[in-house]
């Protein structure tokens, strides 16, 4: 069945960075669109980036062009999101999703 799991959420300063991992298993990777998600409590999912199959197109919510980048791996069947510049703003559960499909996310908490 379709596996997702992800990876790389921590406690990190405002200002730092992080890289987010999900690996992907029981479906056709290399032929998948995927996204990535986060929620914070009392808050509805909201999108945060999206990549094309081949990781040529990619689209980012607007408010963090410039400080989150998507890419995908389709040697390793792992699709990564990259964050820089955090804020406390950013903290939340990160999400992977293709299709229908979510993993149980990862914590990012961005705090002094």
């Amino acid at each position: 069945q379709v596996q997702l799991v992800e990876s790389g959420g921590a406690l990190v300063q405002p200002g730092g960075s992080l890289r987010l991992a999900c690996v992907g298993s029981g479906f056709a990777f290399r032929s998948s669109g995927m996204r990535w998600y986060r929620q914070t409590p009392g808050k509805e999912r909201e999108w945060v980036a999206t990549i094309t199959d081949d990781g040529e197109i990619t689209n980012v919510k607007p408010s963090l062009v410039g400080r989150v980048k998507i890419s995908k791996d389709n040697s390793r069947n792992t699709l990564f999101l990259a964050m820089n510049r955090l804020n406390p703003e950013n903290t939340a559960e990160y999400y992977c999703n293709t299709e229908t499909y979510f993993g149980k996310g990862t914590l990012v908490i961005v705090s002094s």
